[in-house]
């Protein structure tokens, strides 16, 4: 379960307090969800640097690693760094903290290199690596981080085109007559919102890399350049597809709530739509109810192996919302 920025900081200051916080930790989460803001503020809570100076050249006892090459990668001899410099003590008991920034970069060298003071790390020491890509890092520096997940923008935009639908969904139960034209404006206003919420994570995406193409195009060699932007591609997709399994849940949220209804269980995941849940249980039995949610399943496989997606929803929509 992913982590608000604030949350994550409330964790891991019980921690500290506790004297129970890791030597390593692994932040991760997309562009904007905090990473950055998350490794600042426990470097603060740790050694007293304020969180402000923390990247900047003003921390002491902050050591930071972030690409720096024409090829945007964290390279040997920028870990090499790092060691000898958390070798040395620290004054007055604080802490050092060694800052991994885009920790998916590392050369290969470098991660075997820093895998090794993962192993056994200095004293007094601490470890953050952040990245947004962590499956890109080698299962033997994976497992010896504990890992804290920042929830993104998008999970927060989930929210709201979730309650999109669930607001749809209130005004289709109120129709009294469901025949395939309702069935039909019906999906066509789902994949609706299905569009908009594409158009939404391309537009980030192209922002993000843009951002990062202003930003580097002059000090990286073209095959960054090109490797960013099939990274982009394929985070565009990944995207869509949680949230419109996030919309798809929505709607086995609201059929099951209508099957609870039935057999008189209190509603517990919609309460601000009990009126209309009450009302479609009173209209249909509960053989015609889990019919509707075989059809959700089917939608659901039919979407996983790629089947086409307006044919797959206009065929699932036909047979949940007539009757």
């Amino acid at each position: 379960m992913a982590f608000s920025p604030t949350k994550a900081v409330e964790y891991l200051r019980r921690a500290h307090q506790q004297h129970r916080l890791a030597h390593a930790y692994l932040i991760t989460g997309p562009h904007g969800s905090g990473k950055q803001q998350l490794a600042a503020d426990l470097a603060n809570l740790v050694n007293g640097t304020p969180a402000r100076d923390v990247f900047s050249a003003q921390a002491r006892e902050i050591f930071v690693a972030r690409p720096e090459s024409k090829s945007r990668r964290i390279v040997i001899e920028q870990i090499r760094d790092l060691e000898h410099t958390l070798q040395m003590r620290a004054p007055n008991g604080r802490r050092k903290v060694a800052i991994i920034s885009d920790a998916d970069r590392l050369q290969p060298q470098a991660a075997n290199a820093f895998l090794k003071t993962l192993e056994e790390p200095p004293k007094d020491s601490l470890l953050l690596l952040l990245t947004a890509l962590p499956e890109a890092l080698p299962e033997t520096i994976l497992s010896r981080c504990i890992t804290i997940p920042l929830a993104s923008n998008g999970q927060r935009k989930s929210e709201e085109e979730e309650g999109k639908l669930v607001k749809l969904l209130q005004q289709a139960s109120r129709q009294q007559s469901w025949n395939i034209q309702f069935a039909y404006r019906l999906a066509q206003e789902f994949q609706h919102l299905l569009r908009a919420v594409r158009e939404q994570v391309k537009r980030e995406a192209d922002e993000g890399l843009k951002r990062e193409t202003t930003r580097y195009k002059d000090g990286t060699d073209g095959a960054w350049l090109e490797e960013r932007e099939e990274y982009y591609k394929a985070l565009i997709e990944s995207l869509y597809l949680q949230r419109r399994a996030g919309l798809i849940e929505t709607l086995f949220t609201w059929w099951t709530e209508v099957l609870r209804a039935t057999n008189g269980v209190a509603h517990r995941n919609l309460p601000h739509a009990t009126k209309e849940i009450s009302g479609l249980a009173t209209r249909f039995s509960t053989s015609e109810i889990l019919k509707r949610i075989r059809c959700l399943e089917e939608l659901r496989d039919h979407l996983g192996r790629n089947i086409h997606e307006t044919l797959a929803i206009e065929v699932a929509f036909l047979a949940i919302f007539t009757a």
